[in-house]
This record gives C-alpha cells, sequence and structure tokens, in this order.
C-alpha cells in the first residue's frame, strides 16, 4: 500500500464466489442453481463474475434489464439468460435476436411474447412470473385467473420456469413465507406440468419445500449472510483497503470534519483515509463507522465527505496507523453486513454502490 499503488483497492475474490456458488448448489440440491447477476454482478464487475459462476458450473444466469442481457450475452454465448424486468413493448425482436428470456409479468406480455413466437413458427422459451404478495412484478390475482381458465394462452410459447419472490425469506419465522408457498403451490396445481423457481438467497436457507426446481441466489453469491445473525459458511468475497493519507495530534479540544459533529475533548489522533460518499462508503457511516488497523477496530468520526473520512486511532499503536499504512473497510474483521448494520441499511446497498474509483484487483478464477 505504497509508493505508486493507489490509495484504496477493492480485491475481489473470484474463487470465493465459486465456492459460494457450490455451497448453495449444495444446499438446494436436487434443484438446479442459478445465478443472479444483475446490477453488473452486484457491483463487483459481470465480466468476471459470470465467466467464474460458468467454470463452477452455473447455465442459468438472472439479470434485470434488457441492455445488462445484451451485456452478458457478449460474455457468456451458451448460458441461459432471464431478465427479470419484463418484455418491454416492441423489443421482443431484440430478446429473440440475443436468445434472452423474458420473465413475462403480466397478460399482456404474455399475449406480445406469444404472437411474436408464432410468427417465429416456433415456441420461444419465457419465464411466467406470478404475484403471491410482493405487489411488485408478476401477474396479480385478477390476470392469474384469467390465465388459469384459459392455459392455452401459453400454448404458443415454450415456459421455461413459472416463478414468484420471497418477501419476507430473511426472517424464517416470518408468517408471510408461509403463505406466499402456499399460494405458489395453488398455482403450480392451476398451471401444471411447468417447472417451478422460488427461492431467492435466504429462501435457500428455508428449506427443502421451498426450493422447487430451481433456485435463484444474488447476495448469497457474494459473501453475504442472506438471513441476519445466521451463520451460513460463506466465503468473503470482498477486501476493501484504504490508505491513512494524515494522522493529525490533538491536544486541545477540537471539532471534526464537516458540520463540527463530533468534538475531541481529550489529547488523541485522528487519522484521515481516501475514500468518501463518492465511492460508495455511504454518508449514513458518519460517527458510526469503523475501520480496522490489523485487526484493532478504531471509529469513524466526524462526517463522512465526498472523499474522505476520519478515524479516532487514539487508541491503535503507532506503528499500526502511520501515513501510508492499510486500514481495512470492508474484510474478515468487518464484512460488509456488519458495515450495513453501522450504515443502517442492508449488504445489497454496500456491494452495488462500491464506487468506481478504487483499484480493482481480481484473484482466483483465472485472473
Amino acid at each position: 500500500m505504497s509508493g505508486d499503488i493507489p490509495a484504496t483497492v477493492l480485491t475481489i475474490d473470484l474463487d470465493a464466489i465459486a465456492a459460494n456458488y457450490r455451497l448453495l448448489c449444495a444446499k438446494a440440491a436436487p434443484a438446479a442453481c442459478a445465478g443472479v447477476v444483475k446490477a453488473d454482478a452486484y457491483g463487483l464487475g459481470v465480466e468476471r463474475v459470470a465467466p467464474a459462476l460458468a467454470a463452477a458450473g452455473c447455465t442459468d444466469f438472472f439479470v434485470a434489464h434488457i441492455d445488462e442481457g445484451i451485456r452478458l450475452r457478449g460474455i457468456l454465448t451458451d448460458a441461459n439468460i432471464h431478465v427479470l424486468n419484463g418484455l418491454p413493448s416492441g423489443l421482443a425482436p431484440l430478446f429473440a435476436d440475443n436468445r434472452l428470456i423474458p420473465v413475462l409479468n403480466s397478460l399482456a406480455e404474455i399475449d406480445d411474447w406469444s404472437a411474436f413466437s408464432a410468427l417465429q413458427e416456433t415456441p420461444l422459451a419465457a419465464d411466467v412470473h406470478i404475484d403471491t404478495g410482493m405487489s411488485r412484478l408478476g401477474l396479480p390475482p385478477a390476470e392469474l385467473e384469467v390465465l388459469a381458465g384459459e392455459p392455452g394462452r401459453l400454448s404458443a410459447i415454450r415456459p421455461a420456469y413459472l416463478m414468484s419472490h420471497l418477501a419476507c425469506a430473511d426472517e424464517p419465522g416470518h408468517p408471510m413465507n408461509r403463505e406466499q408457498l402456499a399460494a405458489f403451490r395453488r398455482v403450480r396445481a392451476a398451471l401444471p406440468g411447468i417447472p417451478a423457481s422460488f427461492a431467492n438467497s435466504p429462501g435457500i436457507f428455508l428449506g427443502g419445500e421451498y426450493h422447487f426446481d430451481l433456485v435463484r441466489p444474488g447476495v448469497a453469491l457474494y459473501g453475504v449472510e442472506p438471513i441476519p445473525g445466521q451463520s451460513n459458511r460463506l466465503a468473503q468475497v470482498v477486501l476493501l483497503e484504504g490508505k491513512v493519507l494524515q494522522i493529525r495530534d490533538v491536544d486541545t479540544p477540537q471539532t471534526v470534519g464537516y458540520g463540527a459533529t463530533h468534538r475531541i475533548d481529550r489529547g488523541g489522533k485522528i487519522a484521515t483515509v481516501a475514500v468518501g460518499y463518492a465511492d460508495g462508503y455511504i454518508r449514513s457511516l458518519s460517527n458510526s463507522g469503523g475501520a480496522y488497523f490489523s485487526g484493532v477496530r478504531a471509529p469513524v468520526v466526524g462526517l463522512v465527505s465526498m472523499d474522505l473520512i476520519t478515524l479516532d486511532v487514539t487508541d491503535i499503536p503507532e506503528n499500526l496507523s502511520r501515513p501510508g499504512m492499510p486500514v481495512e473497510l470492508i474484510g474478515p474483521n468487518n464484512p460488509v453486513e456488519r458495515l450495513a448494520q453501522d450504515a443502517g441499511t442492508i449488504g445489497y446497498e454496500i456491494l452495488t454502490g462500491l464506487g468506481a474509483r478504487y483499484h480493482r484487483v481480481y484473484k482466483g478464477g483465472g485472473a
């Protein structure tokens, strides 16, 4: 962390992602296991993550938008690529040209894909998404009732999966998990013969009855515990290390940072580190986050600014906290979910917000 090495380095362990995929496969077996790589593989770089997953045996991938699907098709020529946000009007030819599988979220989308499929004179693959309680995407109950009464509306397409999405799987005891499972089973009975996909990352840990034919892990692939407080043996994927720019000795009462939100009333030392909210180290970590010097925690004091944070290193041994020394922002001592807890958010937001200014290093996976 000296010389010409950048001030902040983000190391992404592709072997750890592959290990997490294999662990989730074993947990979900005999169901198949997909890989969710939307939002640039949760901020970690889909060009590197997707091939690592494919090498580990993943054949089905989920993205959110069609442009993500087209980008992924340029990386993986043989994978099944599912696009969660549906079939925008007029874009059916683009889906077909890139061999993308739309997740159909309404009767209108089903009818549009069926009409296009009929013109091709061959049934084209699609997933049918049923809303079982999220009130977000998917066929609502009224449209599902129509589809159940007219199953021939699916005759021109090849349904790959009947799917839904859990709302509260990260709370294993939440009654909505059982309610959604019962609703999904009713849908399967009304539309028999279609493979089913229901479980997201935390849903995998709810047990085999939630697995069906395909599970769709996202955040768990990247080392974040899908169920808070529950150890799941996932490998850590991300290491974010900053560098101390300056140490300031404080011998009189002073304030720190914008807004003077932290006051030092005793002698001490403040370290300034080159990371800020422009890098995804979000502002809610002000006066609540922490970083680690060789396993010893130093609290964030003062407001997180655009490019800098300040740490109270009064109790850090001097040989560990000199200018140029590394400091762990995310890593074994401070995993993503702990940083998220300090910020009052979730690990998903921390991962997907990791900034473009970091010097990125990939290890493993033939990197």
